[in-house]
């Protein structure tokens, strides 16, 4: 599995692979590119799928400068790649701890 340095070095570097879901959500929830990359910062994984479908992935929590919370859905790529599995901002209903653990 990608160690996190690794995966924070490629969300700010812009080095990430974007599917299908993740491009529909990024439109429907406006988050912009630069919110992606600014989430690298302070991104702790908060969920570990190593059996995942594909390739085995991380949820991530992060936080934007203007401190809005994002959660990325990430998988391993081949290479220097990260795949964005889907984005979202995390419901304060669903989760607790800061939005790093669900209730």
């Amino acid at each position: 599995m990608k160690a996190l340095p690794e995966i924070k070095t490629n969300l700010r570097e812009g080095n990430v692979e974007l599917t299908m879901h993740s491009l529909k959500r990024i439109v429907q929830r406006n988050i912009s590119e630069r919110e992606i990359r600014e989430v690298a910062d302070s991104a702790i994984i908060i969920e570990d799928y190593p059996d995942d479908k594909y390739y085995p992935s991380y949820l991530l929590l992060g936080f934007t400068f203007e401190d809005r919370p994002l959660h990325l859905h990430v998988s391993r790529m081949p290479g220097d790649c990260t795949r964005l599995i889907t984005i979202y901002e995390p419901n304060s209903q669903e989760w607790v701890d800061t939005y790093s653990k669900r209730k």
